[in-house]
């Protein structure tokens, strides 16, 4: 049976998506990594390879979403869709949790060792990188195209500056926004 590899981007950022991808490879593609450990040239170029030689689906849950069912009810959607989508296959998901999603086989660092969830790790990084630069256009007062909504210094002082948009997760709390005590 095929393995489908899959991974998420955009788990922990203060505003953007959260983008999940799954993938099974049709042939094999050298220079597969954990997308945090290629270059944003490396992970474009990859990118073409891995869709030209794949069966593959992505899922994006927009902040709204995000917000209204909660980053773990997202995944759990996520995963359910993809397997769905995809039919069958073995499932490895980079982590150690199936966030209640069955018939899913977990592994920590799955995306540095194995090809199938590295092509996931840039599918979603890559998808979910594209999109921030799109709304870096509306939203340019942010430097969405920088940080990619995590939470930099800059992207807080821009917070502080502006208050938050509508791609910002709302129930995401930040330390350094909340109203000191003392």
């Amino acid at each position: 049976m095929n393995l489908c590899g899959i991974d998420e981007a955009g788990r922990g950022p203060l505003a953007g998506p959260l983008t999940i991808a799954g993938v099974i490879l049709n042939r094999p593609i050298d220079g597969l990594n954990d997308s945090k450990k290629l270059t944003e040239k490396r992970r474009e170029a990859l990118f073409d390879r891995i869709c030209e030689h794949s069966t593959y689906h992505i899922v994006r849950f927009d902040a709204e979403q995000i917000d209204e069912l909660g980053i773990s009810a997202c995944l759990a959607a996520g995963l359910r869709e993809i397997m769905s989508v995809i039919g069958e296959a073995d499932y490895l998901y980079d982590g150690n949790s199936t966030f209640g999603v069955s018939g899913l086989t977990t592994l920590v660092k799955a995306d540095a060792t194995i090809p199938e969830v590295s092509a996931a790790s840039i599918l979603a990084k890559v998808t979910r990188d594209r999109e921030m630069v799109e709304l870096s256009a509306l939203y340019p007062q942010y430097g969405f195209e920088g940080h990619k909504g995590y939470g930099t210094a800059s992207h807080v002082e821009a917070i502080r500056q502006y208050g938050y948009c509508d791609i910002h997760r709302k129930t995401f709390k930040l330390k350094a926004l909340q109203p000191s005590l003392f």
